[in-house]
């Protein structure tokens, strides 16, 4: 017995060598394996990949920057939860369980407010003792997601017609909500939820490149509590909103960014741009588009067999966009923009003891400031404006108020120049030797040269008086009216427009953001508009800046600064330079000549001496009494209708020797051109750094008289 049990020990030891020296042998091999050919767990681990796919990693965008690099439009990041299209799949109900799961997470996480409520859903959903119906919400249902709605309806062959439980119940079907005969397959309140939500994401085309967003702005710890629930069907995608550092300035400029509108689809997909790319819409965020959006990287996903993430991998890097700078100076934008508040504020309140149509109906201005050596944008106001921070949130008043907020009228209002055109004619006239310096013609009151027509200077108009015999000079200081019905008609209309086209009138002005050209009158404009044929008294007008002339204030500016710089006519632009992410200059613009002129010096001396006249001695003399900047301008005063005030302009430029700012005013029934002196003063003490004469009641535009010096026309 003893023997027996001691040959049974030795067959357990001699086993158990065995079996030790064939997992022995074993972990030898393997480790031999892994030596020669490589593998490691990652390698072997990939085996289970069954399917890879990218998705898009979002670009930093550029920011906007004022000339002195002052922040204008700056980035908040931020992540949002999105369905994640590639995740989101199977059956209806594996999807319903998926989106319930992901909304009990959030919720537990974020509380209710944390989910987003669908964007364009046309329908109300009601639950009524375990009936769902809905209808159509028309002060939401954009017409796009309308017609979606019919294409899927037709797809469902449900008949458009079909009232709200018949709809409910085909719908409820179709996302498998409920079964063949309309009994739901789970909760009334699940139903109504998904019902919602799974429709709107139909109607937005949740897509690979369109995800649908359930929360927005959440919180990184939220992000983290879903990664260890082990959910899918999600990704948190950080978003970019755009930050405005001065809310309600310069809106008009600046624009704004948004989705990729419809119409222009091709041409960005043709520049690379995927479809739920966000670009600029307006402004400079569209005109400079190129510079600051950047490039998206990629990062592509690996997926075993089941839909489990393996592994991550940036595949492509990410490169930010380039820094903008603008040429405007953002303490002067708001100067400019709070004084044509304060100036439209000035007219109504002057307006109350002037009488009818004297500016009470004064409610929309515009300003705009350029360097005339440069052509470099300072200043471009429009008021009234908006604010960009809350556009969203505001649309619906702005865009219904009759002032048009929305219109940048900088750039796309458009004025009769009035008697601010005058100097331009005078120009033309000394140049083309048809008067001199000291030539005088004699105002009568009444122009009589045609039989057909003989319209009246405005002082004899309006008080039954005349000016005598002037001058150029006088002409311009006094805008007599008469003085430029007769040179008008002896330069022609032809000689007119060579050189108001000279200054651009009715040209581009080349500025990067979109414009109106506006009109010069003539008689090819007024024959190509089916207007009739020009007569010989339209001539007359159209040398007072008036007939079918109609220029936006910075065409009026830039006209300004080609006669100060002698017919040198550079472009107007707003863009700056342009910096990389680094800080190095990319491209920085540079003065553009558009055309040139030859005119004299004397004539050129001899026009701007006479709008230094206009601020020492003429209409808006009492408002630059004993200023410290010598300055030229000119005032105009346009009739709009019977019914309104006359719109008031003012154009003007300082320092008088060394001009380093041409500057055009207009207020829409501003009543009389020296009321758009209020907000270019502003403008000139921000610049100059001249303390105000504390408020602006020396802007009067009466002489010592009581009569008004000028400008009546």
């Amino acid at each position: 017995m003893k023997m027996n049990r001691g040959r049974d020990g030795l067959g357990r030891y001699i086993f158990i060598g065995g079996m030790f020296l064939v997992f022995c042998a074993f972990y030898v091999a393997m480790f031999i394996n892994l030596q020669v050919s490589g593998q490691d767990y990652y390698s072997m681990a990939s085996k289970t990949t069954e399917a890879s796919r990218t998705v898009k990693l979002q670009a930093d965008r550029g920011e906007i920057l004022d000339r002195n690099g002052k922040t204008l439009v700056g980035n908040k990041y931020s992540y949002d939860l999105q369905l994640d299209y590639g995740s989101f799949s199977g059956t209806n109900k594996e999807k319903n369980g998926m989106l319930l799961a992901l909304v009990s997470a959030i919720r537990e996480n974020d509380g209710e407010d944390g989910i987003l409520p669908p964007n364009y859903t046309p329908i109300k959903s009601n639950v009524s003792e375990g009936i769902i119906t809905f209808s159509y919400d028309d002060d939401f249902f954009e017409l796009t997601r309308a017609n979606k709605y019919k294409k899927i309806t037709k797809e469902m062959n449900l008949n458009e017609n079909a009232s709200a439980d018949e709809a409910a119940r085909a719908f409820m079907k179709r996302y498998g909500l409920a079964d063949g005969d309309g009994t739901l397959v789970c909760s009334v309140a699940d139903a109504a939820f998904l019902l919602d939500y799974r429709l709107d994401m139909e109607l937005m085309d949740f897509s690979p490149e369109n995800p649908y967003t359930l929360a927005k702005d959440v919180a990184f710890e939220m992000i983290s509590s879903l990664g260890e629930t082990g959910l899918r069907g999600y990704t948190a995608r950080r978003t970019l909103e755009r930050v405005y550092n001065y809310p309600g300035y310069a809106s008009h400029i600046l624009g704004r960014i948004n989705k990729i509108p419809s119409e222009q689809t091709k041409y960005y997909s043709d520049l690379g741009y995927p479809l739920d790319a966000v670009v600029g819409v307006d402004g400079a965020e569209y005109a400079f588009e190129e510079y600051l959006h950047g490039s998206d990287g990629e990062l592509t996903i690996f997926e075993d067999k089941y839909g489990n993430i393996v592994r991550t991998e940036v595949t492509k890097e990410p490169v930010a966009g380039q820094d903008v700078w603008l040429t405007i100076d953002i303490e002067m934008q708001i100067t400019a923009e709070d004084a044509l508040h304060e100036g439209v504020e000035f007219v109504r309140s002057k307006a109350e003891t002037l009488g009818e149509r004297r500016g009470e109906d004064a409610e929309a201005a515009a300003l705009t400031a350029v360097d005339p050596d440069t052509g470099e944008v300072l200043t471009l106001a429009s008021y009234p404006t908006y604010s960009l921070a809350s556009f969203s949130d505001d649309y619906k008043y702005i865009s219904s108020d009759e002032s048009a907020p929305l219109l940048n009228r900088a750039l796309s209002g458009q004025y009769e120049p009035g008697s601010t055109f005058k100097p331009g004619v005078a120009l033309a006239a000394l140049n083309e030797n048809l008067i001199t310096e000291w030539t005088e013609i004699e105002d009568k009151g009444v122009y009589t040269y045609y039989d057909s027509y003989k319209p009246q200077c405005w002082i004899h108009l309006l008080y039954g008086l005349n000016h005598g015999f002037v001058n150029v000079t006088k002409a311009i200081q006094d805008s007599c009216n008469y003085f430029f019905f007769d040179i008008g008609r002896r330069l022609t209309i032809e000689t007119i427009d060579e050189y108001a086209k000279g200054y651009g009138y009715g040209e581009p002005t080349g500025i990067e953001l979109g414009e109106k050209t506006g009109v010069l009158a003539s008689p090819n404009y007024k024959n190509e508009n089916g207007l009739g044929i020009w007569n010989p008294g339209e001539t007359l007008q159209a040398a007072i800046g008036q007939s079918y002339n109609l220029f936006s204030p910075l065409q009026m500016s830039m006209a300004m600064s080609t006669i100060i710089n002698r017919g040198d006519r550079y472009g107007a632009h707003i863009l700056y330079k342009v910096t990389s992410y680094e800080g190095d200059v990319t491209f920085e613009n540079e003065p553009k000549l558009l055309s040139s002129m030859n005119i004299s010096d004397n004539a050129c001396a001899v026009v701007l001496n006479a709008m230094k006249n206009v601020i020492e001695d003429g209409s808006v003399s009492a408002m630059f009494n004993d200023y410290s900047i010598e300055i030229g301008g000119k005032t105009g005063t346009a009739q709009v209708s019977e019914h309104k005030s006359d719109n008031a302009i003012f154009t003007a430029f300082a320092p008088f020797d060394s001009p380093e700012l041409a500057v055009a005013c207009v207020i829409e029934q501003g009543d009389t051109g020296a009321n758009a002196g209020l907000p270019i003063k502003k403008v000139f003490d921000y610049y100059f750094n001249v303390d105000a004469n504390g408020d602006d009641s020396g802007g009067s535009v009466d002489g010592a008289d009581g009569q008004p010096n000028s400008d009546e026309e």
